[in-house]
């Protein structure tokens, strides 16, 4: 059994090596986030049911952030008139996809993870968002 004094001087010694990486993730997020306001993403959604979800992952997953300010962009862009869809792809691959962060990813779990779980969550982003569209239609929900 391995002494708990050794495990944490481990894990602190693993944390101080990502913390640059960390730090440089943190912030180039935060230059994205700031460089691309909200009221850019309205000339770009087209109101189409396959073509929004895709744009919505597409520019998610580019501004990646975390939960609590994509539901503050998420109001925002429903009072703008987004697409429910596009709104709910954007906010799943805001969440779930990391561009920004994949090479500091791909360095702590492997390329090969870090890429196929991207993918899949950028996938699954949008097959989500047209899901629920779906439900909320089925319930006669006017969106």
């Amino acid at each position: 059994m391995m002494d708990p004094c050794k495990s944490a001087r481990k894990t602190l010694n693993s944390f101080v090596q990502m913390l640059p990486i960390l730090i440089g993730v943190l912030l180039l997020l935060s230059l994205m986030n700031a460089a691309i306001p909200v009221v850019y993403y309205t000339g770009l959604f087209t109101g189409n049911t396959l073509i929004d979800p895709i744009l919505g992952a597409a520019f998610g997953s580019i501004a990646s952030g975390n939960p609590i300010t994509s539901y503050i962009i998420g109001g925002e862009l429903v009072a703008v008139h987004i697409s429910i869809t596009a709104i709910t792809a954007f906010i799943l691959a805001w969440v779930t996809v990391g561009l920004i962060s994949l090479p500091m990813e791909m360095d702590i779990l492997g390329r090969r993870f870090a890429v196929t779980r991207n993918l899949l969550s950028f996938v699954f982003s949008i097959i989500i968002a047209l899901l629920v569209e779906f439900t909320l239609l089925s319930m006669g929900v006017v969106i």
